[in-house]
């Protein structure tokens, strides 16, 4: 049975039991609760999703392609699960705390004004991000490519030079404690 088709439409107020399986190109979710979700084998592309509750919204195997996520909670999201083909996703405002990246490509990412506390970005290719004010409170970095990335304006990090490829990535002064922690010294 082919997958249904939704292309340039607005879902008001959806929640997870109304959503149809299949693909949906430039569409917008606003207020919608998705929470516990299961997207498996959706394809979004070009969309854009604004006060919307993904809470542990099962996302393997969904297509993700260039998505905006505004005003979203993403608690618990694993997009290392999700489809690896175009992945591409941006945060503003978001809750992302406890959400996985594991192994992700998502270079150029945009994360603004995000809680990403307990975020796992273990090999994670994240070349290129910008992090803008964004709480990385106990957020998990290891073998994490960090090329390029601005980290300048967030905070609450902490990130081993040894462990992660941090070059010409950005940092504030603020931020230097967090590249120092496993020196076990002060900063002050």
């Amino acid at each position: 049975m082919p997958s249904a088709y939704y292309e340039d439409q607005i879902f008001t107020k959806l929640n997870a039991r109304e959503l149809s399986p299949g693909n949906y190109e430039n569409c917008k979710f606003i207020n919608c609760d998705l929470a516990n979700a299961h997207l498996y084998g959706f394809t979004f592309v070009d969309c854009l999703f604004d006060t919307c509750n993904l809470l542990l919204a099962d996302v393997s195997s969904t297509g993700l392609q260039n998505i905006r996520f505004k005003h979203c909670k993403l608690s618990g999201v694993n997009f290392g699960k999700a489809d690896d083909f175009l992945f591409e996703v941006h945060f503003e405002d978001c809750i992302l705390d406890n959400a996985v990246f594991y192994k992700k490509k998502n270079k150029k990412a945009v994360f603004t004004d995000c809680s990403m506390m307990e975020t796992d970005f273990t090999e994670a290719d994240l070349s290129d991000c910008k992090f803008n004010n964004c709480n990385l409170k106990n957020a998990f970095f290891s073998r994490t490519v960090l090329k390029n990335a601005d980290l300048s304006s967030s905070y609450n990090f902490i990130i081993n030079p040894d462990d992660n490829v941090i070059k010409k990535a950005k940092f504030s002064l603020h931020g230097l404690p967090g590249l120092l922690t496993k020196y076990d010294i002060r900063v002050g």
